[in-house]
């Protein structure tokens, strides 16, 4: 994929996020995918990957990612593509109280799918 596709990927990405909307990660995450958010261990499971962001949507009320910048790192010799970004995210719990942290994700896509996605946040507040 090129720059202006990653981006968009991004984009429509976290646009899914802040609307809970699995559906979309069902459709965009790889067969062979490795997530990983937070201290959390990594999952390589598609379905529980999916619960498990089922899950922590439901912890929350909403959500609200603002990226800051998206750095397109290429694609190397195997046709992956590669960026990074990062920004804030403003959580709103369920008892209306806000919390807000900075995130930084690294993906990895082949064949527009996402085969990595690694977001490193401290959810430790939530």
């Amino acid at each position: 994929m090129n720059e202006q596709q990653m981006t968009n990927m991004v984009r429509d990405l976290y646009q899914a996020v802040d609307n809970k909307d699995t559906d979309y990660l069902s459709n965009i995450l790889a067969k062979q995918v490795r997530f990983r958010i937070g201290n959390n261990s990594a999952l390589t499971d598609r379905a529980l990957i999916l619960v498990e962001n089922r899950q922590f949507f439901s912890s929350v009320k909403s959500m609200a990612h603002s990226i800051d910048d998206i750095v397109y790192q290429g694609v190397d010799e195997h046709g992956i593509s590669k960026l990074s970004c990062y920004g804030s995210v403003r959580y709103l719990r369920h008892d209306g109280s806000e919390h807000s942290v900075v995130f930084s994700t690294f993906l990895a896509v082949q064949s527009s799918l996402i085969i990595d996605y690694l977001v490193f946040v401290d959810l430790s507040g939530l």
